[in-house]
């Protein structure tokens, strides 16, 4: 899988620096930039993954910030070079305008470069504006069960969150803005779907983000399952950093909260021997609500036929832009949004925070605020 990646997005990197290069006029000084642009480009993200644990932080955070910024930016120049292309190709074979009609402003020529750049930097602008805007889901939900002695049903309010993927890309200071949302929602109990940690636990432990976790104010605590990249962060490193958050981390184990309802957490899909839903919720009372946390929304049905009351999932970041939104459209039952199957509600968030560039096109960074029997 890293060959394969590593050729397509090679390959992808001399399509868009090749269009570039002839939309370009020829001046030294214009391909001398170009070519530079392109090596720090194109290597910034094979540095970051290949020996960023051995750089200093600051150096890594940068190639890291810029390797995965390219990648989307990318994306788009590549999707208008593909247009373009495909639409010089079907002239050539109709012939229903000049061929030098095309090729005026898309070879060498400012007007026609400084279009593109000037578009695709536009795009991104928004999309970045859009990241930095968390919306907030508001989920009124109706389980008709009691929460806590049949003769004082009580609510729950619960904020829940996924996909934090702090570390190089976002930082300490943004995670305390968002530290600030939650408590301003006043929850009963925080609930998190996993993703907390994005590549490294390194920037984690020397920027100590654990002081950060212990602000977060809910009379039943926090809990939360794992997802795949703390995996791929290293599971033990991973599991060490999150022991000094004050997190109630739940792996394949179930927690009854102040004796009126169930937390479940599963193990991450990443792996293959975590238990089976089945397994987890055996033996519990189901009078009282259930609910869960999988961090990678598949097998929907499984908590339907385990009596959950509520799933929380993330991980899909509902494809982060367009059109990879369209993608994760195809993969999941529900890539983001509420989905109720049976007596069973489920919500897929599209995470809170995000993972590479900050850049949300036709997606949104988002913090669920559920309300569970809330009167109204």
């Amino acid at each position: 899988m890293f060959i394969a990646f590593l050729v397509v997005y090679l390959l992808a990197n001399f399509y868009v620096f090749y269009h570039i290069w002839i939309a370009m006029p020829a001046t030294t000084v214009g391909r001398t930039a170009l070519v530079s642009v392109a090596i720090i480009a194109v290597a910034s993200l094979f540095i970051t993954f290949l020996i960023g644990e051995s750089l200093p932080v600051w150096m890594t955070t940068f190639f890291y910030k810029v390797g995965t910024a390219w990648l989307f930016i990318m994306l788009y120049f590549f999707l208008i070079m593909a247009v373009k292309d495909l639409f010089g190709l079907t002239n050539r074979l109709f012939h229903f305008m000049p061929d030098d009609a095309i090729t005026r402003y898309t070879k060498e020529n400012w007007v026609g470069l400084g279009f593109m750049v000037g578009f695709v930097f536009l795009l991104m602008l928004c999309g970045y504006l859009k990241y930095q805007w968390k919306v907030k889901v508001d989920l009124p939900i109706q389980i008709y069960k009691t929460m806590g002695d049949s003769t004082n049903t009580r609510s729950l309010k619960i904020v829940a969150i996924s996909d934090l993927h702090l570390g190089y890309n976002i930082g300490k200071k943004e995670f305390e803005g968002w530290v600030n949302t939650i408590n301003a929602e006043n929850p009963d109990i925080v609930l998190i779907a996993g993703d907390m940690i994005d590549n490294s636990v390194r920037p984690l432990n020397k920027g100590h983000f654990e002081e950060i976790f212990h602000k977060i104010k809910a009379p039943y605590g926090i809990y939360a399952c794992l997802g795949n990249h703390e995996y791929l962060s290293g599971i033990n490193n991973s599991l060490d950093f999150l022991n000094k958050t004050g997190i109630n981390l739940l792996r394949d184990s179930v927690a009854l909260v102040d004796s009126s309802f169930y937390v479940v957490g599963r193990d991450d899909k990443s792996n293959p021997n975590r238990k089976p839903l089945k397994d987890l919720v055996a033996g519990l009372d189901k009078t009282k609500p259930i609910l869960l946390l999988d961090h990678q929304p598949y097998d929907l049905e499984e908590a339907e036929a385990c009596g959950i009351d509520f799933q929380f999932s993330g991980h899909t970041h509902q494809g982060q832009v367009w059109p990879i939104s369209m993608i994760t459209k195809k993969i999941y039952e529900d890539d983001h949004g509420f989905l109720k199957k049976g007596n069973t509600n489920i919500y897929v968030s599209s995470g809170i925070g995000i993972w590479g560039g900050k850049f949300r096109i036709g997606t949104q960074s988002e913090y669920v605020v559920v309300d569970i029997n809330k009167k109204e």
